[in-house]
């Protein structure tokens, strides 16, 4: 029944009050159903389209519960004012904040004589001094009408240093504290007062001003000459999706929340730029997908190494692990071996593979259908090495010795999001997933390239951003720009 249909047998006294009511029950569910569908499609949208979730959604009344009585008391229920919310103070004024200031400073641009110089405007900053926040009044001089001069350490339009925002970000992702025990330990070591949604914001505003860094590694990554990737899951709110991570020897690019498929390897990887070496497990996205490949030994031999703890009495599966472990030790040897030239190298790795097949080769060929669960996983292990060795991806580090047999390093580097997750504590939404990546990679990347890794070394680097204009990721695509510019075209 339409809404004309029913208005018409209501006036005419067709339709009870019962009747009535029951209509009004029946819309309510479907409009509940249509919204759950709604912010259900979003969420999936969000993982390609994060501004969706910006997007404002039509408020809806809330359903009567299911045992909702109809009684005079409950109308009277209904109808009584509902108590108001507590008005949120607002935003303090700059006035009182600057009057609150426990220093003054001013700051006067560079090459202006301070007589022509007069107050443009006042701010109010927390900054940490000998690791105790203390709230600092800046005025900012200038001509009149004239730009105003940049203070030493505070990104655009910000309350905090950015020594406050690296501290929250590496207390949030990189040790992985919550944001209510981040403000805790703010609160407790620097005597900070921080809440929450301001945590939150600041860590928005520092994503917003590395984002041009994250491009910066992404494209570096793509040009580099060895890359090793490894993947986990990591959920954005209900949506099973990953936690892709790259590495390259001064890059590390962490995607939260994507999905494990060729679009987003291309997205990071592509084809017609990456021509470097790619060192991963045995996943299918990365078959045949690199013109020079290395799989990870580490994968390949816990597969053996299972087999044989949990099947003791299986003797065959001990003494394929022992001869897979002494070939492997036999390529890591000859891969560390600085003797060898380019020639002598493909000699001992023609031997190895011999040394494989012969390993291989006598349980090479059984059907596994019929076969029982540690059978069907030993010769499927079998089948794999093999394809892997037709495929030339099993002793590339022995070729290339600055290639690693392993992503090892990367698992490692996964291993605190990954207790994260387990905690419960992953992306909520896409823009948060999106936030997380460009952060953690960028922490990430400077722990690579700075020969220590603490906060006075960080600050200092990303203090020299903020003078300079130019990043450290910036200064090494510029390099890379002009070595790819020196090397004379032979085509």
């Amino acid at each position: 029944m339409d809404a004309r249909e029913a208005r018409n047998d209501f006036q005419a006294g067709r339709l009870s009050a019962e009747q009535v009511l029951a209509l009004l029950e029946r819309q309510e569910r479907l409009v509940q159903h249509l919204h759950a569908e709604v912010q259900r499609l979003k969420q999936r949208l969000a993982q390609y389209e994060p501004e969706i979730l910006r997007e404002p959604t039509p408020r809806q009344a809330d359903p009567p519960p299911p045992s909702a009585s109809y009684s005079v008391d409950a109308e009277e229920q209904r109808r009584r004012p509902r108590r108001r919310r507590k008005q949120s103070p607002g935003r303090r004024p700059t006035e009182r904040k600057f009057a609150e200031a426990q220093r003054i400073e001013a700051i006067y641009p560079e090459g202006v004589p301070r007589a022509d110089c007069q107050v443009l405007r006042e701010r109010a900053v927390w900054r940490l001094v000998d690791h105790r926040a203390v709230l600092v009044g800046y005025r900012l001089f200038g001509r009149p009408g004239g730009p105003e001069p940049a203070i030493p350490g505070v990104t655009p339009r910000c309350e905090y240093g950015i020594e406050i925002l690296v501290v929250l970000a590496f207390l949030a992702y990189v040790i992985g504290l919550s944001l209510a025990k981040a403000c805790a330990v703010m609160a407790f070591f620097c005597q900070l007062p921080l809440s929450r949604s301001q945590a939150d914001a600041l860590l928005r505003q520092l994503a917003h001003h590395w984002r041009d860094e994250f491009d910066t590694l992404c494209d570096l990554l793509a040009h580099a000459a060895v890359v090793y990737m490894d993947e986990t899951g990591w959920p954005v709110g209900r949506a099973g999706c990953s936690l892709w991570t790259f590495a390259s020897a001064e890059q590390r690019v962490f995607v939260f929340g994507c999905r494990k498929d060729a679009a987003t390897l291309d997205a990071i990887l592509p084809p017609e730029v990456f021509g470097g070496i790619g060192v991963s497990d045995d996943a299918a996205v990365y078959r045949h997908r690199f013109g020079a490949a290395q799989k990870c030994w580490a994968h390949l031999l816990r597969k053996a190494i299972r087999l044989a703890l949990l099947y003791p009495r299986k003797k065959k599966y001990q003494h394929f692990l022992d001869g897979l472990l002494d070939l492997y030790r036999d390529a890591k040897r000859v891969a560390q071996d600085g003797r060898l030239g380019e020639a002598a190298r493909k000699q001992r790795v023609a031997e190895l593979e011999d040394q494989l097949c012969g390993l291989c080769l006598p349980h090479q060929g059984v059907a596994t259908t019929d076969l029982s669960p540690p059978e069907q996983d030993f010769y499927n292990l079998v089948e794999e090495l093999l394809d892997r060795l037709l495929d030339e991806e099993l002793f590339t580090f022995v070729l290339h010795p600055e290639v690693e047999p392993t992503n090892n390093a990367l698992e490692r580097l996964q291993r605190g999001p990954a207790l994260e997750r387990k905690a419960g504590r992953a992306s909520k939404t896409a823009a948060g997933a999106q936030r997380r990546s460009v952060i953690v990679s960028v922490l990430e990347s400077l722990r690579a390239n700075l020969e220590v890794f603490t906060l006075s070394a960080v600050l200092q680097e990303v203090q020299r951003w903020l003078a300079e204009g130019q990043s450290l990721f910036q200064r090494q695509w510029q390099a890379l720009l002009g070595a790819t510019a020196a090397v004379p075209d032979t085509g």
